[in-house]
């Protein structure tokens, strides 16, 4: 075809570039040439024919097999892509049993420490408790001895004075002094020992109430780790539990 076209081309130079005749749309143009060219054209065009003859004989085979290659193409491109979307599945199912296994580890963890500061918390409470009975348990002894003794001292002493005749009148007022300066003090050391008692018992109560915050804070963290930050109606977690601390206590 490339033939057919090149000597075409070189007739239409022929004809552009030929003498014109004078007074005419005619020209004159080289006989010999333009007959070679066209017993080129008329060579090349049986050629040609049969070249294009055979491209459409073939297109039919040439069509089908392009389908075939397109159809092994998408089937490949399908089964690829299965393959994909399996290992895809495969992996998140991997990824998702990883995180469950993890935050079920991470919920014993927490729980574990809950239990354990809430043992450390009664044990303190046990031992605050118990040295607080003690020391109130020793304060009422100190006082009921120091009672006594000057109960004892004003009843000797009233007793000696009453003995001296020359100050009996004395004695007397000496005497009720004594005693009422007994009872003073035995009341302001009953009152002395029930306000350390009384401290004692606060400062036992802000420990433990401390102790209860840190455990709600970190019952709070867990559930909101846990659900995501989610509470039902009433600003609890799902579960009915308050997230304070209480319910382990209880």
């Amino acid at each position: 075809m490339y033939r057919v076209f090149e000597s075409l081309d070189a007739l239409v130079t022929i004809v552009e570039e030929a003498r014109s005749v004078p007074m005419t749309s005619n020209c004159v143009v080289p006989r010999g040439d333009v007959l070679e060219l066209l017993d080129d054209v008329r060579e090349a065009i049986p050629g040609e024919m049969d070249d294009a003859q055979d491209v459409l004989d073939r297109r039919d085979e040439v069509v089908s097999e392009a389908e075939r290659e397109a159809e092994e193409t998408r089937t490949a491109a399908n089964s690829e892509a299965e393959e994909t979307l399996q290992n895809a599945r495969t992996e998140a199912e991997r990824l998702v049993a990883e995180a469950q296994e993890e935050a079920s580890r991470t919920l014993a963890e927490a729980r574990h420490e809950a239990e354990r500061a809430v043992a450390d918390g009664r044990r303190q409470y046990a031992e605050l408790t118990d040295r607080a009975r003690d020391e109130a348990e020793r304060m009422t002894h100190a006082g009921r001895a120091a009672h006594d003794r000057l109960i004892a001292d004003g009843q000797n002493e009233q007793a000696r004075l009453v003995a001296e005749t020359d100050v009996v009148r004395a004695s007397h007022a000496e005497a009720g002094r004594i005693v009422d300066a007994a009872h003073t003090e035995a009341e302001r050391l009953r009152r002395e020992c029930d306000e350390y008692v009384d401290t004692t018992l606060g400062e036992l109560e802000a420990t433990l109430n401390n102790a209860l915050g840190v455990v709600g804070r970190g019952r709070s963290q867990l559930w909101r780790g846990q659900y995501g930050g989610g509470y039902e109606t009433g600003g609890y977690p799902a579960g009915g539990r308050s997230g304070t601390g209480m319910d382990l206590i209880d």
